[in-house]
């Protein structure tokens, strides 16, 4: 079932770009990436109500908020680079250069969380990893 929520999010990922691509075209970076910030926070916690589990924030722990906290913190980083890079570059070319964070999260995985990789991990992320300069650093077409 993880492969079905994983595609709908890449599928989702590449109506973002491409959306936020025509949305920072006469706009400054920053205020998309803001606006759109307000709905994911409104959206995301009437998910929360409406599942029932804003109980469930009172219950969470000093070192999970620390956690949470910081990948707040950096997925906002993220964010305001990724459409910075939208407003600087093609869509096509900097939505695949950011697919580099793959080959990120398997290190990370492997030192911080002590995930086993194989072979066939390595392989697919060096091929993926390629692929992304490929396209990133092809010549536009005319």
């Amino acid at each position: 079932m993880w492969i079905v929520f994983s595609l709908l999010a890449a599928l989702s990922a590449a109506v973002v770009v491409t959306l936020s691509k025509i949305g920072v075209k006469n706009l400054e970076s920053s205020v998309a990436f803001a606006i759109q910030s307000v709905l994911i926070v409104t959206v995301a916690w009437s998910v929360v109500a409406w599942q029932g589990h804003l109980g469930q924030v009172q219950q969470i722990d000093r070192r999970t908020w620390l956690f949470l906290i910081a990948a707040g913190i950096i997925t906002c980083a993220s964010s305001l680079f990724s459409f910075q890079a939208l407003k600087l570059g093609q869509a096509s070319r900097t939505s695949s250069f950011d697919k580099i964070s793959l080959v990120f999260s398997i290190l990370l995985a492997v030192f911080f969380l002590k995930e086993k990789i194989t072979w066939q991990v390595i392989l697919g992320a060096t091929l993926m990893a390629g692929g992304a300069v490929l396209i990133a650093f092809t010549k536009p077409a005319e």
